[in-house]
């Protein structure tokens, strides 16, 4: 009997599972885009980063559930609303993954970066050709941990 409830039931449990993927990887999307800038500015600027990295810190000890409280009241949402779960995951991606972009691009060894300097790189196509490549292993692994973190906090956020 009970299990002759999931094959009558596949299409709704297909879309649910659409659903619980697509409000887990917004946020990650979003907060990688966030995450980088922010990363990068604490890599070139310690002061940036003795503020930034503490603020991330105490973004992701607010619980979760309080989060999703508060949210509507400043974004002026209904409490039911997607926007809350992939605003507040998107602060707690934000929030995981500053310090790992930060710690990655600081992990780009200084001769790599000063030989790209010397053969003429500018800083920008520096950073997108070169620091940041060698900085994705690193990012991968903060990524997958943040990507974990979204797809169990959907759970509660729905």
């Amino acid at each position: 009997m009970v299990w002759d409830w999931i094959p009558r039931n596949a299409d709704r449990i297909g879309l649910l599972l659409v659903e619980h993927i697509r409000l887990a990887l917004i946020p990650v999307l979003a907060g990688l885009l966030i995450a980088v800038p922010l990363g990068w500015l604490c890599n070139r600027d310690p002061r940036a980063k003795a503020f930034l990295v503490p603020a991330a810190g105490v973004l992701y000890t607010v619980p979760s559930l309080a989060l999703f409280v508060v949210l509507p009241g400043i974004l002026g949402t209904r409490i039911l609303s997607e926007i809350n779960i992939v605003v507040a995951l998107t602060i707690y991606t934000v929030a995981l993954l500053v310090r790992t972009v930060a710690d990655a691009l600081a992990a780009v060894p200084g001769m790599v970066v000063a030989a790209a300097t010397a053969m003429g790189y500018r800083p920008a196509r520096r950073f997108f050709d070169v620091e940041l490549p060698l900085a994705v292993p690193v990012l991968i692994a903060g990524l997958r941990v943040a990507t974990v973190s979204n797809i169990s906090l959907v759970s509660v956020g729905a």
